[in-house]
């Protein structure tokens, strides 16, 4: 199937050629055109989709329990995330880095950030 924006795309405004750019959107690297003439812009759909559903995740709330397992204590992460994160990156580590940020907050960062820069590059470029 043949990607829409490979095709020439006009401005509807001003009936000028539309220049491709790429932009970043809360770590989301989105394609779009635009016109250089009245600065109208365009987004991918497909990257507007899946920045959509990140937003959408990103507004839920989940609940999980802390468990006692071994020494440590372990927390379930919910399925949804795992796979929004899966059909972005391709590739997942098995391995995750934990830090604690601040007071009552702990983050947790996926895979390699060099890989993650790489397959950004490799998806729009």
């Amino acid at each position: 199937m043949t990607d829409i924006f490979n095709n020439k795309i006009l401005c509807g405004k001003c009936d000028v050629k539309m220049k491709p750019v790429d932009f970043e959107k809360n770590g989301f690297v989105l394609r779009a055109v635009v016109c250089p003439k009245c600065h109208s812009k365009i987004i991918h759909p497909k990257d507007e989709q899946e920045y959509n559903n990140f937003i959408n995740l990103k507004k839920k709330q989940f609940n999980v329990k802390m468990r006692f397992v071994g020494n440590s204590y372990a927390v379930s992460i919910p399925r949804e995330i795992v796979n929004f994160m899966q059909e972005q990156e391709k590739i997942m580590d098995e391995m995750v880095r934990l830090s604690f940020e601040e007071f009552g907050r702990i983050s947790l960062n996926f895979g390699n950030p060099n890989l993650r820069d790489k397959l950004k590059k490799e998806k729009y470029h």
